[in-house]
């Protein structure tokens, strides 16, 4: 596979939040942004709960909001069975894309060998790999990072990943132990596009849109870039990168306002009561904070009402 075919369409990918980027955020930021053709967003991990796919993550998937952009449906498992379990309903959602995540860093999942603590569980890769082979028509994607504690345990799981039939791989270079925080370990990325014989998809640490100009710059055989906590800190980062022309923070604020407002009457016609709907539009400020002066957010997080609430959102505008 000659690698340099994918740099005529750089791809731009959505990452999954847990928490963050279910169905309502993903199809309001799609309607404001502009993203419904430039952008693949992928759904938070859908897993198995009691032998079954957790409803909700079905629930997700299968809104109706979920029509106005290109959705894939994240997947978590920690063996064959689960992944199977998993893919076929998402089959039966109407889908033929799946993106495996093992990448998730945080303890509770690597613990069970889900997420980042696949990249420890060889035998049991190689089992979804036999999996994934069962299903010919389906569009197989990995997220993984370079290891659980190690820097090179990648390494020794290429072959696996080279023999599954993936559309691409999404390297997030840190390990599972460094969570979110120290340096992006980028040394590792030059070789894992060489080793890795599928097209590589870029994450972490993407703030700007210069951030993204330098990965493709530092790696121009990278197929495309994956942003998560970047892009809900600046929802107009693909827009700005693909028009070439950054917005002043005005700018950004009133899209991010137009973005939450969407957000939140959307919440409150579907949730009863103020506490659900402050308990799932309030969490959306550590990241939309980023926008706007910490002195305007404070009273924001502070609100106990949904009537203190917007009083404190009205005077952000």
């Amino acid at each position: 596979m000659n690698k340099n075919n994918h740099q005529i369409d750089f791809k731009l990918m959505a990452a999954p939040l847990q928490g963050f980027t279910e169905a309502p955020f993903r199809h309001f930021h799609a309607m404001i942004y502009g993203s419904e053709k430039t952008i693949s967003y992928y759904s938070p991990f859908m897993r198995v709960e009691k032998g079954e796919t957790r409803r909700r993550d079905l629930r997700d998937i299968s809104s109706p909001l979920n029509t106005n952009h290109m959705l894939v449906p994240q997947v978590i498992a920690a063996q064959a069975n689960e992944f199977r379990v998993l893919v076929n309903s998402v089959l039966e959602a109407g889908y033929s894309s799946v993106d495996l995540n093992a990448g998730c860093p945080f303890s509770p999942q690597v613990h069970r060998g889900r997420g980042a603590g696949l990249l420890g569980a060889e035998r049991a890769l190689e089992e979804i790999a036999d999996a994934m082979g069962q299903y010919p028509g389906v569009n197989f994607s990995l997220k993984m990072r370079l290891g659980v504690s190690e820097q090179n345990e990648w390494m020794t799981l290429a072959p696996v990943i080279n023999r599954m039939p993936l559309t691409h791989v999404t390297l997030h270079p840190r390990t599972a132990i460094q969570q979110y925080s120290g340096e992006l370990q980028l040394d590792h990325v030059d070789e894992f596009v060489n080793e890795v014989q599928h097209p590589v998809i870029f994450n972490g640490e993407l703030h700007t849109p210069a951030d993204i100009e330098n990965v493709r710059r530092r790696f121009p055989l990278v197929a495309g870039v994956m942003a998560g906590r970047g892009l809900l800190m600046r929802p107009s980062l693909f827009v700005e990168y693909l028009t070439g022309c950054e917005w002043d923070e005005a700018k950004q604020r009133i899209h991010v306002l137009k973005l939450h407002n969407a957000i939140l009457n959307h919440l409150a016609t579907t949730l009863c009561g103020d506490h659900q709907v402050l308990s799932k539009i309030k969490p959306m400020w550590e990241y939309f904070a980023a926008t706007f002066p910490r002195k305007s957010v404070k009273p924001v997080l502070k609100s106990r009402t949904l009537t203190a609430y917007l009083s404190a959102v009205a005077q952000m505008s």
